[in-house]
């Protein structure tokens, strides 16, 4: 039995040495944005984080869509402290950096997104996604840039190596063109944004002209057609793609057409 626990806290310890520090992470992290490409998949529990790991992927976003659905919500509806522990829940499941989707950083004032901010940074993630929707209305450019400005404020008073990726919910207003996203992106950018993030810009000459206008900082799109959308953005110079929660969602839907087979069954 003795020697039973002496094996187990040799295998504790060598597992502490093996895991990377919160440092290491975000150092890793901010190098993968340095050149070449690279895929983030969007995780939504602890499950799914193992399983992106053990795939061999080299970072792990969040997805405020599938943690709202895994928490029997819709998109939005988790509150700031719920998303704080779903973060922390992330982090501790992989010793790869982990990317938070953190909406609109839970608040409208500068100062408060700044708050939560170092809340968010508190889990442990390299990075922290902050959008320009309120969730009722886009915020104006000025009112979106001050809202990143203090996010980076916050993020430089507490560990600077933490990156802060300016996200436009394009897709959320009818009409907004894709100039009009790449405006804001390079305002988004020159107040502190280390990554550019404009969802649903998919057309290939936007999303170079994304590109150029806001390099040398690295561009996110996110993808939803697996199999032949992913080559083209990465020979267009974007430096990674995300999946939103597209996983989650066709995780859903199978479970949902498996569940309505059993329940068929049922006499």
């Amino acid at each position: 039995m003795h020697r039973f626990k002496s094996d187990a806290r040799f295998f504790a310890r060598n597992m502490e040495k093996q895991m990377p520090s919160t440092a290491e992470k975000r150092a890793t992290f901010r190098a993968l944005h340095e050149d070449g490409f690279f895929i983030i998949p969007n995780a939504w529990d602890g499950g799914s984080t193992k399983r992106l790991t053990d795939l061999g992927f080299r970072a792990i976003a969040s997805t405020s869509a599938g943690a709202a659905w895994a928490a029997g919500k819709n998109d939005g509806e988790l509150s700031r402290d719920e998303v704080l522990a779903h973060l922390r829940l992330l982090v501790a499941a992989t010793d790869l950096p982990i990317n938070a989707d953190f909406e609109n950083g839970f608040a409208d004032a500068p100062d408060q997104v700044a708050a939560n901010v170092a809340l968010a940074i508190d889990t442990g993630v390299a990075g922290i996604s902050i959008e320009d929707w309120s969730g009722s209305a886009m915020y104006d450019t000025g009112l979106a840039v001050e809202r990143l400005a203090a996010a980076r404020a916050a993020i430089d008073a507490v560990d600077p190596s933490v990156m802060l990726i300016g996200r436009n919910e394009n897709f959320r207003v009818p009409g907004m063109t894709p100039d009009e996203s790449i405006e804001r992106a390079v305002a988004y950018a020159e107040a502190g944004a280390d990554c550019l993030f404009v969802p649903f810009i998919l057309d290939h000459g936007a999303v170079a002209e994304l590109v150029a206008a806001v390099a040398p900082k690295p561009v996110n799109v996110v993808v939803w057609n697996y199999d032949d959308g992913i080559a083209p953005l990465a020979a267009l110079g974007v430096r990674r793609c995300s999946l939103g929660g597209s996983l989650a969602g066709i995780v859903w839907k199978a479970f949902d057409e498996a569940a309505r087979t059993v329940k068929a069954c049922e006499p």
